[in-house]
């Protein structure tokens, strides 16, 4: 590729975030889409402005023989501030082919291409079509009209922008998109995207789960009920969900995977709300596309299992949300108009983000539905004040309490423009050296301190020095940190990040003063790293091991390596098993027995991407050249730019303690090396030894079950390997088992037993003519036992009203039980079971329930049980007036 000239690709693409963004007007018009299939043509340094022209012309004209009366073209107007010309080159080639009224200056906004703040840029001409034509519709031009569409969009690659402005390309270059969707509607002759052929299956799809009808093409005011906004916004969203999860991206909460959950549930709420759908609608939906798109998208058809348990779940946990979150506005709504208020508060709409889940453009979007706007501002507020504590308790915990500082571009832009280079930190992968170096900036948070003036004691700056021996929080390794002596003063280094390639060595001046221009020392912990560098390389060998155990389908998907543990992202469906995890843990542990080697090598970037077996982070970015780690002959090869060990027996010892989810499809193990590998090894096998005692008790053990269950609690505590955790708890529960069925059986004896002593003393109360009787029952407060007992008192004296109390275990000040039982006759004369009930559990905080024939409570703790027993009998006097 890198010998090309000319190109031309059809490409899957999504504008859903960030600068080039449709999402918010997805459905409300007839031709934005958040997935569209972008056509593309390209010269690299080859042809220009002159050519593109005319191939665009050639190939809209008499390849797909568009009429020419409905085209126009846009140029660059010019831009003072950008200090650029009119773009007239591009107008006069324009004009061989088109009127001069059809070929119209436009703004930079329209017509200035860039895709960020720096990078390639340059002048760009589109070619709109009007849909209805005979008629000048020049004015009609990027105005948001549905019928005069832009189709073509031909970008002169012509200039670079950097810190300092525009500079003009060595070589000039073209960029062309085409929208598929829009060139298919002219040649279909549809005034809409979505009347075109690939939109009629998901439409028909979508109208089965409808409850509000069929989709009729309806926009904007319109579109009263706005049910064809919601049909368009769900079948361009299932579209997006569909390709993004068949490419590994998964909804999440967090970058682009957020984006694909805002998307979701902006689909969720327009079918459950506007078209009235059932919950789980959207998922049914989604077999639509991929019958649709799976011929010519492959993958689509092959992840389709896993597309679909994705949204399936998606939809299951934000179901119970979105009726809270539209409940919820539904009530501001009717608050709001009764105020006569037409904003929705800064901190409501946070409540809806941060407790319900709505993203704050579905909040927008149901505020104008109803009349209303967002007081954005006030969100973001809330927003970064929530983000400064996470900050602030982050900065507290990793750097004393001592605010971190950050560059953006103004101070990188800041340094270079004062010429201070880059710092060289080549020596970031030697240990137990010093590196000397000088102070080039000090960093306050306010500013560059002048030259001369002097950060003193106590003061939380950050420092940029021209060499450093520290090496910066990068690929997921957390930053070294030190101190940096200076002839009369001492710098502590709590934290350092890379800018631009300017490193921010953040932390606190302990004594003395410094100033730049000042001669430095890097002293860098490096028994610290000592731990992060076993913990980093075990990461690559847990990599590996992963693959080899689970199969290619693995890719890691984000890592944390620190001096106490690593932290390992990757894409698998399903948790682990403990056969899965042990035979992992195993794997890793034997590499440190081999004692197997650590190298890397820097080289160029398509060399390394060659080599058999490299692995690389899904989505991200390297240099060129790379530096490539090897560990062994063949346990793994990883581009990374981290630290290392020089050989995996300096690990000693590695233990997995975590295996869990993070996202859908996204699993996360965390280990530890070296003396907590240790630790952990250590107390996993004094607690095999406490559970191998209380294996050998006896199942009558008295509290067997509960001296179980206090095991279990202390075993989910405690830091051992996963897999002996899991495989220990398993014992564990067992136990509990044998000791709760043990108790069973001693319970149905004792009930046996108490049940002869109860029918007796029903026997004698009758007998001698009561009308209510209370009795202590020693049943260990089992609901079956009392049934038993209640159908006794029933059968020998149906006309006592009876309550029974017990205990779970005698004396214990644990749980209580009552149960009554209440003939009508004394219904009638005022006293009620459910009643009775909660009378006699009210002195110890509990409550009952049921109804005034037979009823049941409990509480959960009781010191006092002969308390129950004498509220429950003064309550029986109070109703009946006899003795109980």
């Amino acid at each position: 590729m890198a010998g090309w000239k000319r190109a031309v690709n059809s490409q899957k693409c999504i504008r859903a975030g960030g600068k080039h963004n449709d999402l918010d007007d997805v459905g409300r018009d007839t031709y934005h889409h958040t997935f569209f299939e972008m056509l593309g043509s390209w010269s690299f340094g080859d042809y220009f402005k002159k050519e593109a022209i005319e191939y665009s012309w050639e190939l809209l004209t008499e390849v797909y023989g568009i009429d020419p009366s409905r085209l126009y073209a846009t140029y660059f107007e010019g831009d003072d501030k950008l200090g650029l010309e009119p773009d007239f080159e591009a107008k006069n080639y324009w004009l061989r082919y088109l009127p001069e009224e059809r070929v119209i200056g436009c703004n930079a906004k329209d017509n200035f291409w860039e895709m960020g703040d720096t990078g390639p840029c340059g002048p760009c001409s589109e070619i709109h079509y009007d849909r209805i034509g005979n008629r000048d519709a020049s004015k009609l031009v990027n105005a948001d009209d549905p019928d005069v569409i832009e189709i073509w969009n031909i970008v002169f690659i012509q200039y670079n922008r950097d810190e300092k402005g525009l500079s003009t390309l060595p070589d000039q270059h073209i960029d062309t998109g085409m929208g598929l969707e829009r060139l298919v509607s002219l040649l279909q002759d549809k005034r809409s995207n979505y009347d075109i052929d690939t939109f009629q299956a998901i439409f028909k799809s979508i109208e089965e789960y409808s409850k509000v009808g069929a989709y009729t093409g309806l926009v904007l005011e319109e579109d009263k009920t706005l049910k064809d906004t919601a049909y368009r916004a769900i079948a361009d969203h299932a579209r997006t969900l569909a390709f993004a999860i068949a490419d590994g991206v998964v909804p999440s909460n967090e970058g682009r995977g957020y984006v694909l959950r805002r998307i979701f549930r902006r689909a969720a709420r327009y079918g459950q709300q506007i078209l009235k759908a059932e919950p789980g609608f959207f998922g049914k939906v989604i077999p639509s596309v991929i019958d649709t798109f799976g011929v010519y998208y492959p993958e689509l058809v092959k992840e389709k299992a896993t597309i679909l348990e994705i949204i399936n779940e998606e939809e299951t946990a934000f179901s119970s949300m979105l009726d809270r979150g539209i409940s919820y506005f539904t009530d501001l709504k009717s608050e709001m108009n009764d105020a006569g208020s037409k904003v929705v508060a800064g901190e409501k709409a946070f409540f809806l983000y941060d407790t319900l889940g709505f993203p704050i453009d579905l909040t927008q979007q149901m505020a104008e539905e109803a009349g209303f706007q967002v007081d954005v501002e006030g969100f973001e507020n809330q927003m970064e004040e929530q983000k400064q504590r996470s900050r602030d308790a982050r900065n507290a915990a990793k750097n004393g309490g001592a605010a971190r500082l950050e560059f953006i571009a103004e101070q990188t832009s800041w340094l270079a423009n004062n010429g201070i280079v880059a710092t060289n930190d080549d020596s970031k992968y030697d240990w137990d050296i010093e590196v000397s170096a000088t102070v080039a900036a000090i960093y306050t948070g306010n500013g560059f301190l002048d030259t001369g003036k002097k950060a003193v004691p106590g003061d939380n700056v950050g420092i940029v020095l021209d060499k450093s021996a520290f090496y910066a929080e990068a690929g997921g390794q957390e930053a070294d940190i030190g101190v940096i002596e200076l002839e009369s003063a001492k710098f502590k280094v709590t934290d350092v990040q890379v800018y631009g390639g300017y490193l921010l060595h953040t932390g606190v001046i302990v004594e003395g003063e410094i100033e730049v221009g000042a001669a430095a020392k890097c002293k860098v912990d490096y028994d610290r790293r000592r731990d992060i560098a076993p913990n980093h390389s075990m990461t690559h060998v847990l990599n590996g091991a992963l693959k080899t155990i689970l199969g290619d389908g693995v890719d890691q998907r984000g890592s944390l390596c620190n001096d106490e543990k690593l932290r390992f992202d990757f894409s698998y469906k399903n948790a682990l098993s403990t056969k899965q995890l042990q035979a992992v843990e195993e794997m890793c542990q034997q590499t440190i027995s081999k004692k197997e080697e650590v190298t890397s090598k820097v080289m160029p970037l398509e060399v390394a991407k060659a080599i058999d077996g490299v692995r690389a982070v899904f989505g991200e970015v390297y240099p060129d050249p790379v530096r490539v780690v090897s560990i062994g002959s063949d346990t793994s090869i990883e581009f990374c730019g981290g630290t290392h060990v020089k050989n995996t027996a300096e690990a000693e010892a590695f233990v997995i303690i975590e295996e869990t989810a993070v996202a859908k499809g996204i699993r996360r193990i965390s280990a530890v090396t070296k003396s907590l590998a240790k630790q952990a090894i250590d107390f996993g096998s004094s607690f095999e030894k406490k559970v191998y005692e209380i294996e050998q008790l006896s199942a009558d053990t008295e509290g067997l079950d509960k001296m179980a269950g206090a095991l279990r609690k202390e075993l989910d505590s405690g830091f051992m390997s996963a897999v002996l955790k899991a495989n220990l708890r398993g014992r564990i529960e067992e136990v509990q088992k044998k000791g709760v069925e043990a108790k069973k059986r001693a319970l149905a004896q004792r009930v046996d037993k108490v049940l002869n002593a109860v029918k007796e003393q029903l026997l004698d109360a009758a007998n001698k003519g009561v009308t209510s009787l209370v009795l202590n029952v020693d049943i260990g407060a089992d609901s079956k036992a009392s049934q038993k007992v209640m159908k006794a008192a029933q059968t020998i004296n149906p006309n006592m009203a009876f309550m029974g109390i017990s205990e779970e275990e005698q004396g214990s000040g644990g749980k209580v039980m009552a149960f009554a039982l209440v003939p009508d006759t004394l219904i009638e004369s005022g006293l009620k079971a459910d009643e009775w009930v909660q009378a006699a559990l009210e002195v110890c905080g509990g409550r009952g329930g049921g109804r005034p024939t037979n009823a049941q409570g409990q509480a959960s703790q009781c010191v006092d049980v002969e308390a129950v027993i004498d509220a429950s009998k003064k309550f029986a006097v109070e109703k009946i007036g006899t003795k109980v």
